[in-house]
């Protein structure tokens, strides 16, 4: 053979390699897709943010199965270390509770004080704190991300604590208690944007913008996303540009 037919075929080979490797992935994520991705979504971005991604992530035709879950931050991140989920998209968990994992922030949003339509509170001339005690108040329970910050912010307005105190994970109970009571919700934005929109709930004019925090996508630091996963990501990132 002469050399040039040599340097052919070195290149030749080369080529051939890469090629197997690319078939190999292809096929390497096809077995993968047997499995489904596994999310644990937070209230917060369960309302708007993970409905539009899906949709997009669907409309690409992976072939990928997906299992979304939601509960207590501290939950969903135990069951990321452990290798349960793949990924937890919500806030940004304190930094004691971080370890192993990484961080990509998507955009920031503050809690609110939520009530139907109507309530006596939105009456003007209002003190809100002042007159907080009259009524249940929805708390995010004490595991949760965003209690420090609302703790912070009742000794902020010389409170301790609501007189009548509910603690709750339930968006579900929440909504509906919300509708047919007098009951303040104190919860983050992303979780009522949706009734927030229509009218259905209305924001007390509190000023919370001691609570933003940043909410983003948490997974492990040796994460080795597959091609449908690495997808997936990309429609979360968009779906959240165009709710932040």
């Amino acid at each position: 053979m002469t050399r040039l037919g040599e340097i052919f075929l070195g290149h030749a080979g080369t080529a051939i390699t890469a090629l197997k490797r690319g078939v190999d992935s292809v096929r390497q994520d096809g077995a993968i897709n047997r499995h489904p991705i596994r999310i644990g979504a937070l209230p917060t971005v369960s309302a708007k943010v993970m409905p539009r991604a899906i949709s997009l992530f669907l409309s690409e035709n992976t072939g990928a199965a997906i299992k979304i879950v939601t509960g207590e931050n501290a939950v969903l991140l135990e069951q990321l270390r452990v290798g349960a989920l793949d990924l937890v998209v919500g806030r940004l968990a304190a930094p004691e509770n971080m370890t192993g994992f990484f961080f990509e922030h998507l955009y920031s949003e503050p809690v609110l004080f939520v009530v139907r339509a109507g309530h006596p509170l939105l009456q003007p001339g209002q003190d809100i704190f002042a007159r907080l005690d009259e009524f249940p108040v929805l708390m995010p329970t004490r595991e949760s991300v965003i209690r420090p910050f609302v703790d912070r912010l009742f000794i902020t307005n010389g409170m301790t604590a609501p007189a009548t105190e509910i603690e709750t994970v339930s968006d579900s109970f929440g909504r509906a208690f919300l509708r047919q009571s007098n009951a303040v919700w104190i919860i983050s934005t992303g979780v009522v944007a949706n009734e927030l929109s229509s009218g259905a709930f209305v924001a007390l004019p509190v000023n919370t913008e001691e609570t933003k925090g940043p909410v983003g996508l948490t997974m492990r630091t040796d994460t080795a996303p597959s091609p449908a996963f690495t997808i997936l990501l990309q429609t979360i990132r968009e779906a959240a540009s165009q709710n932040a």
